[in-house]
């Protein structure tokens, strides 16, 4: 007999009942039950089986095989002369800024990777309890980078360049600033050298390194201007670079990180002179622990430092 579709599903519901009532006992469904339930725990077990085998064999591998990295953060091969003889140390003052943190290191290990530049990333992490010193922070940079690099870029953390264009490589000639007046989204006075300043080791121990007496936010980078101009060594910048103002990401937020830009008795009027004797001679500072990290494939070093501050010289070093 043919039924609508509309009764189908009743029909099914009587059928159910009178074959569970008329065949079935308790037992019977007990004992359904427990098939099922083996046969589930079957099914499991052999999945788990196959799971574990996959693993094993992964386990087998070849020690000496390293593990799959993303192309674009393979570091250089030692004998890969298109890499060329050069390595940078690239120097991040630092301090409580993690969220810039962990968008430049990935971004700065690929653009460089890409431009062939062999690297270091060194971040600069003040711990201590003084007011944030750039300046110092560089120097620690500087001393710390080992004899494994010859040059420095003093960067920035909020700072990323967007045009491949630019040029991170060596700077035999004289210091090369990255993000000279005409490019950077936000300074562009002629006598600007901070942001992104890339020095060869020599030239920055020819300066004396900065000046230790900038604590708090600014003034540093134009003072080391009038270091470089005392050496005697010629600045250039980028040319032929059409990106202006976008050529760099700003990644810092104002309104959410303010920057200690406080002046404090005598700092005022010592921000504006020169400091004669300062800078790798007078620096005092202590490792507290140094850190390899990995950030999204992407390796640095992370070095603790604590500041040292002579008071009787730069008391404005603490707020109190």
């Amino acid at each position: 007999m043919m039924y609508s579709s509309r009764r189908k599903p009743v029909l099914y519901f009587k059928e159910e009942r009178r074959l569970l009532s008329g065949n079935c006992t308790i037992y019977k469904l007990f004992g359904l039950c427990m098939v099922l339930v083996l046969i589930s725990l079957l099914w499991l077990q052999l999945s788990c089986s196959g799971d574990m085998s996959t693993a094993s064999h992964a386990d087998r591998r070849d020690p000496q095989q390293p593990l799959p990295c993303p192309s674009n953060t393979q570091a250089p091969s030692a004998d890969d002369i298109s890499w060329g003889a050069h390595k940078l140390a690239l120097l991040v003052p630092f301090r409580e800024r993690f969220e810039e943190l962990l968008v430049f290191v990935p971004f700065m290990h690929t653009f460089l990777n890409k431009k062939k530049i062999r690297h270091k990333i060194l971040i600069l992490n003040q711990v201590d309890h003084f007011r944030f010193n750039r300046a110092s922070l560089i120097n620690v940079g500087y001393l710390e980078s080992g004899n494994d690099t010859d040059y420095l870029a003093m960067h920035d953390v909020d700072l990323l360049p967007l045009n491949e264009a630019l040029d991170y490589g060596f700077p035999e000639d004289g210091p090369f600033h990255v993000a000279s007046p005409e490019l950077h989204p936000l300074y562009h006075y002629k006598t600007y050298v901070g942001g992104i300043l890339l020095l060869t080791k020599r030239h920055y121990n020819m300066c004396n390194g900065m000046s230790n007496r900038f604590w708090g936010w600014g003034r540093e980078d134009d003072e080391f201007y009038r270091r470089l101009r005392k050496a005697e060594l010629q600045l250039f910048r980028p040319s032929g670079i059409t990106t202006g103002y976008k050529t760099f990401l700003h990644i810092h937020d104002p309104a959410w990180r303010k920057r200690d830009q406080k002046r404090v008795a005598a700092q005022k009027q010592e921000q504006f002179k020169v400091d004669p004797d300062g800078g790798l001679t007078n620096l005092r500072y202590q490792v507290e622990s140094r850190q390899e990290l990995t950030i999204s494939g992407a390796p640095c070093t992370v070095i603790n430092t604590k500041l040292e501050c002579d008071q009787n010289r730069t008391p404005w070093c603490l707020l109190g």
